[in-house]
């Protein structure tokens, strides 16, 4: 074992930013206010297991199936511009009406364990010793838990006025990441397809 405590703090902060659960809350309430089902436990375990595997398992994982971290990411992106789309307009595209209520897709994946945190552990593979990565998955799990028990208690401190306002707002904000996981990612697709491109765009 190669715990560093600078390491599994570096690594917890990292990750803290990139899952944002704090900014998922009100997509959260949203799902909730839908009538989807949110087991905060189930959400947790799942979304750390499939951290876990992805942190030792990650880039074979994809690499049977033939697709690539930023394949992957596209993906998630499109999903996010849904779920923001939702939340701005309105309406309902994805319908949550598995056994497991919201707490599988899309809290756990991919709200929680999405293309934005495989990509970062992947990362930091590369800088740190994985235990102190596995440490850090787990505290910052443990902290998503305690805010999906805490919704009921944000739901009354907020009221239906804030809920609707920061709906809104955040459904924006969601559009705008997930446009910018997009474009990020195409962009390394067509370089990695056509890097011709890449080349003439440096030198112009």
């Amino acid at each position: 074992m190669n715990l560093n405590f600078l390491e599994i703090v570096s690594a917890s902060m990292v990750l803290f930013a990139v899952i944002d659960i704090i900014g998922s809350i009100p997509i959260i309430l949203d799902l909730k206010k839908k009538g989807g089902q949110i087991e905060a436990l189930k959400a947790s375990l799942v979304a750390l297991s499939v951290l876990i595997i992805f942190t030792f398992l990650g880039e074979k994982l994809l690499g049977i199936f033939g697709v690539d971290i930023s394949s992957f990411a596209i993906a998630g992106s499109i999903i996010l511009f849904i779920m923001g789309a939702e939340m701005v307009m309105g309406i309902e595209i994805i319908k949550y009406d598995g056994p497991s209520g919201v707490s599988i897709v899309p809290i756990a994946f991919p709200l929680i364990a999405g293309a934005g945190s495989f990509t970062t552990v992947l990362a930091l593979r590369a800088e740190y010793a994985v235990e102190n990565i596995v440490v850090a998955i787990f505290l910052n799990l443990a902290f998503v838990y305690l805010v999906l028990k805490s919704t009921n208690w944000v739901e009354k401190i907020l009221g239906d006025g804030g809920i609707h306002i920061l709906r809104k707002v955040f459904g924006i904000i969601l559009l705008a990441i997930s446009v910018k996981l997009f474009m990020s990612n195409v962009a390394i697709q067509i370089h990695s397809l056509f890097p011709f491109l890449k080349e003439a765009l440096q030198h112009s």
